[in-house]
């Protein structure tokens, strides 16, 4: 029944997020570079679902510092993937769809968000508020109260810049990857 169900994961990384869908067999489609960019991407037909991930660097409040001295073009090249993945959104017309990035100026160019949610919420125990935009239903939250913050469920934001400290901070949480499948077959 889910096979011809298809997800479109974009810019999904290390497909974390549809990781479910995969392993209940739906038809996921990752969309990542460097095998494939979004900008140039042309959605199948009957599209079920889409999760989007455009890369947070250049929107992320926790980047804010730098804003002032980055080029210009960096924003750019990131707002044209942001709309890129509502493209396909738009063209895609899925039954339901969610584009996520954490707290920062992205509500600026695409306005409020549908809902948030923290890591800890579905039992990941980390501190990252994340923005979602869509017509996903918002999971209900495992866990009804934050944990104490200590230095294990805070280690990957306080580490130095990295490629690697970026890849594992946009890793999607299990707990809540699982939890979104349930909430949106």
């Amino acid at each position: 029944m889910t096979a011809h169900r298809i997800i479109l994961d974009l810019c999904g990384g290390t497909g974390a997020w549809s990781r479910p869908y995969a392993e209940a067999g739906y038809d996921v489609r990752l969309v990542t570079l460097p095998e494939q960019d979004v900008r140039t991407y042309a959605p199948p037909e009957n599209v079920h679902g889409i999760l989007a991930a455009p890369p947070c660097t250049e929107f992320a409040t926790s980047g804010s510092r730098w804003w002032a001295t980055k080029p210009p073009h960096l924003l750019v090249e990131a707002r044209e993937i942001v709309d890129a993945c509502l493209r396909i959104i738009d063209e895609s017309a899925p039954a339901w769809w969610a584009l996520e990035n954490p707290v920062g100026r992205l509500r600026r160019f695409i306005g409020p968000p549908a809902w948030t949610f923290q890591p800890w919420e579905y039992g990941d125990g980390q501190f990252k508020q994340t923005l979602i935009w869509g017509t996903a239903v918002r999971p209900t939250p495992l866990v009804g109260k934050a944990p104490p913050r200590t230095r294990e469920s805070q280690s990957v934001w306080q580490a130095s810049p990295s490629p690697e400290r970026a890849t594992l901070r946009s890793i999607t949480p299990l707990g809540f990857a699982r939890a979104f499948f349930e909430a949106n077959p």
